[in-house]
C-alpha cells in the first residue's frame, strides 16, 4: 500500500491485527501487543492527520472501486480528529484496565477493545452510508461483549439493555438508508449531499436514521438504557461506551445532519432536536445531583453533556458545528477520566457511594486532581476543551439570536458544578477511623490524570483543533 491508501488503511488494519494476536496468545504477551498496537495505531493517526492538514482531504476508493458503485473512506478534519481522540483516550483507558481486571477478564477485555477500535475508526473513515452502518454495528456488537465480559449478573443484564435498544436503532437506520437509496440510487455521502431533494421520502428517511442514532447515543427521552448499563459494565469498559461508543453514532448523525438533511429539512425539525437536547441537560443533571453512587453521578451527568451536543442542529452556524466537536472531544477525555478515577477510588477502599470518598484525596492525590480537572471541562471553566466547546456554541445561539439555547448553557454549567462540587467536598476532610485504604498501581492514578490533563490542554491550545476542523468541513 502507498500514498493515501496505506495513510488511511493503517489506523484500520493495525488494531484488527493486534486483536487477532492477542486471541492467539496468553496474557503477558496481550499486555505488551496492546501497547504495541496503541502505540503504532496513534502514530499512524498522527501521521494521517499531519497528512490532512498540510494535503487537505484525501480519498480513498476500497477495492479500486470508486463511487457510485464502491466504497470510499474519506479523510477530512473531523475524521482525523476523531482518530485521534479515539487513540488518546482508547489507550490511556486501556492502561487502566490491565490493572483493574483479573486474569480473564483482561485476557478477554483487551481484543474485544482491539476490535472496537477497529470499527470506531473505519467509522470516522467511511463516507457510504451503508458502510456507516456496517462499521456502527460492528462497533455495537463489541460493545455488548465488553459490557459482559464479567459475565455476573449486572454485567449480563447492562449488556442485554444495551443490546434490545440498539438493534431497533440499527433497524431504524437501515431502513432509512434503504429509502435513500430507492429513492436516489446513492449510498456516498457526497452524492446523496447533491442529489437529495426535499419530500416525503426524504423526510422519513431522516427521521428515521435520526431516531435510529438518537437510540444508540443516547439522547432524552431514549436515554433509559444508559445509567443502569454504565452502572452494570466493568470500569473500563464505562469509559469507553461514555467516552467513545457513544460518539460513533452521534459522529454518524451529526455528518448526515451537516452535509445530507440540513439543506432539505424543515427548521422546526432542528429546533425538535435541539429541545430534546436541552431537556437532556436539565433532566440529566438534575439526576445526577439526586444520586448516593459515584459511578451513578457520572452516568447520569453522561446523559446531560450528550443533551449540549444537539444544540448544533438548530443554529447549525460554523461556530455551533465547531463547538459540538469540540465538545465531543473535551467530553471523551474528561468523562473517561472521571469514570476511571471512580473506578481507582473502589479499588482502593471497595467503597462507591459519595460518603466513601471523606479524606482520599490526600492518599489518592492523582485520582483526585483528576476527578476536579475532568469537572472543570464539564462545568466549562477556563481553561478548559469544555470552556472552549460551550464558548463557540453560547456566541452561535448569540449570533443567530436563539438566545435561550445560551440559557440552557449556563443552567447546565450551573448544575455541573452542583454536582461535580458534591463529588469533590468530602475529599478533603480527614480520613474515617477504621477505613482501608488500599495502594493501587501508579499506572492505573496517572491514567486518569493524563486524560484531564488532554481535556485541560484543549482548553490552552484550541487554534490546532478547530483549525484541523476546518479541513474539508461543510459550509
Amino acid at each position: 500500500m502507498t500514498g493515501a491508501s496505506a495513510l488511511m488503511a493503517w489506523p484500520v488494519v493495525i488494531p484488527l491485527l493486534g486483536a487477532v494476536l492477542a486471541l492467539l496468545v496468553g496474557r503477558p504477551a496481550v499486555r505488551l501487543i496492546s501497547g504495541v498496537t496503541s502505540v503504532a495505531t496513534l502514530s499512524a493517526s498522527a501521521v494521517l492527520a499531519w497528512e490532512v492538514a498540510h494535503r487537505g482531504v484525501l480519498r480513498q476508493s476500497i477495492g479500486g472501486w470508486g463511487v457510485p458503485l464502491g466504497i470510499e473512506w474519506r479523510a477530512d478534519g473531523l475524521a482525523v480528529l476523531m482518530l485521534l481522540t479515539i487513540a488518546l483516550v482508547g489507550s490511556l483507558t486501556s492502561v487502566h484496565a490491565l490493572d483493574h481486571l483479573p486474569d480473564r477478564e483482561d485476557r478477554e477485555f483487551l481484543p474485544l477493545w482491539l476490535l472496537v477500535w477497529c470499527a470506531l475508526n473505519a467509522l470516522v473513515l467511511s463516507a457510504d452510508a451503508f458502510n456507516l452502518y456496517v462499521t456502527l454495528e460492528l462497533t455495537t456488537l463489541g460493545a455488548v461483549a465488553l459490557i459482559a465480559v464479567r459475565r455476573d449478573s449486572p454485567g449480563l443484564d447492562g449488556g442485554l439493555r444495551y443490546l434490545l435498544f440498539a438493534l431497533p436503532g440499527s433497524l431504524c437506520y437501515l431502513l432509512g438508508i434503504a429509502l435513500l437509496y430507492g429513492a436516489y440510487a446513492a449510498l456516498d455521502v457526497g452524492l446523496l449531499a447533491e442529489r437529495v431533494q426535499p419530500g416525503p421520502v426524504t423526510w422519513v428517511a431522516a427521521a428515521l436514521v435520526t431516531v435510529g442514532l438518537c437510540l444508540k447515543t443516547p439522547l432524552f427521552p431514549l436515554h433509559v438504557w444508559l445509567p443502569p448499563t454504565y452502572a452494570g459494565a466493568p470500569t473500563p469498559v464505562t469509559a469507553l461506551l461514555s467516552a467513545l461508543i457513544s460518539k460513533g453514532s452521534y459522529y454518524v448523525l451529526f455528518r448526515l445532519w451537516m452535509e445530507v438533511f440540513a439543506p432539505v429539512m424543515d427548521a422546526q425539525v432542528a429546533q425538535l432536536l435541539g429541545l430534546l437536547g436541552a431537556a437532556a441537560v436539565i433532566w440529566g443533571s438534575l439526576l445526577a445531583l439526586l444520586q448516593s453512587q459515584l459511578k451513578r453521578v457520572v452516568a447520569y451527568s453522561s446523559v446531560a453533556q450528550i443533551g449540549y451536543l444537539f444544540l448544533v442542529f438548530p443554529m447549525a452556524t460554523e461556530d455551533a458545528r465547531a463547538g459540538a466537536i469540540y465538545l465531543v472531544v473535551s467530553h471523551a477525555a474528561a468523562k473517561a477520566s472521571m469514570f476511571v478515577a471512580v473506578g481507582n477510588i473502589h479499588q482502593a477502599v471497595g467503597i462507591t457511594t459519595l460518603g466513601g470518598v471523606q479524606g482520599l484525596a490526600g492518599r489518592m492525590p492523582f485520582t483526585f486532581l483528576a476527578l476536579g480537572l475532568g469537572g472543570i471541562s464539564l462545568i466549562g471553566i477556563p481553561p478548559s476543551g469544555g470552556f472552549i466547546a460551550k464558548w463557540l456554541l453560547l456566541n452561535a445561539s448569540i449570533s443567530t439570536g436563539q438566545w435561550w439555547w445560551g440559557v440552557v448553557l449556563l443552567v447546565g454549567s450551573l448544575q455541573a458544578a452542583a454536582y461535580v462540587f458534591r463529588i469533590l467536598r468530602g475529599s478533603f476532610l480527614p480520613l474515617p477511623e477504621g477505613v482501608t485504604v488500599r495502594a493501587i498501581p501508579l499506572g492505573n492514578e496517572l491514567a486518569p490524570f493524563a486524560l484531564a490533563l488532554i481535556a485541560l490542554v484543549l482548553g490552552l491550545v484550541p487554534w490546532f483543533p478547530l483549525g484541523l476542523l476546518a479541513v474539508g468541513a461543510a459550509r
